[in-house]
């Protein structure tokens, strides 16, 4: 039996990010969207904890504001020979990005977090893909890059934009390396008593 929420909770996504509200509303979710301004350091301790912890300080920041509701927080990151890749900071460093994970498999690892923020009652779990780039050109790269899409990727491409192109094979939740991995959102949020539609294809 879960523990209900705290109240008439409103869920609340902690979150700027247009990926995840899609994602969240496919569930067949009415939801509120407030970002999180958490700093978004990750602990010095193993990547899949630390970004599960990353996700439950942006949903802590929120519930600090708000006192009240159900956050979905999440972070992801593309994981390389044991580094976290986040966003680049600019096109030199998403260039430099792409041509460590060309031809090569990687991970992409999302942190996921519920808080109801009145009980403090939370839930946390990380979810992880892998991913195999193609062996793209340094003419592809830059072409990519040139468009802008990188910039606000974690690990400089977007599978679901253009930079599905680079990918050559995944393996695991494709919603997780776009930035919420839907299955696990939904386990969670039934935990707390949230009414969840199933998602409609492999999430």
């Amino acid at each position: 039996m879960t523990a209900p929420v705290s109240g008439a909770a409103r869920l609340i996504l902690a979150s700027a990010s247009p990926r995840r509200r899609e994602l969240l509303a496919s569930l067949g979710l009415t939801f509120e969207v407030v970002p999180s301004d958490a700093d978004e350091t990750l602990e010095p301790i193993a990547l899949p904890e630390a970004v599960a912890a990353l996700a439950l300080r942006k949903a802590r920041a929120v519930a600090a504001a708000r006192r009240t509701g159900l956050i979905v927080a999440a972070d992801t990151i593309v994981v390389i020979d044991g580094r976290a890749l986040g966003k680049p900071a600019d096109r030199a460093e998403a260039r430099s990005m792409l041509q460590t994970l060309r031809g090569r498999t990687h991970e992409v690892m999302t942190g996921v977090a519920v808080l109801d923020a009145a009980s403090g009652r939370h839930a946390t779990e990380t979810v992880i893909s892998r991913v195999t780039m193609a062996a793209y050109s340094d003419a592809a790269i830059d072409a990519y890059v040139a468009g802008g899409e990188p910039l606000d990727k974690a690990g400089a491409y977007a599978i679901q934009g253009a930079g599905g192109t680079l990918v050559a094979g995944l393996k695991g939740s494709r919603s997780n390396v776009v930035g919420l991995p839907l299955e696990t959102t939904a386990a969670l949020l039934r935990g707390f008593g949230v009414a969840v539609s199933a998602p409609s294809t492999r999430a």
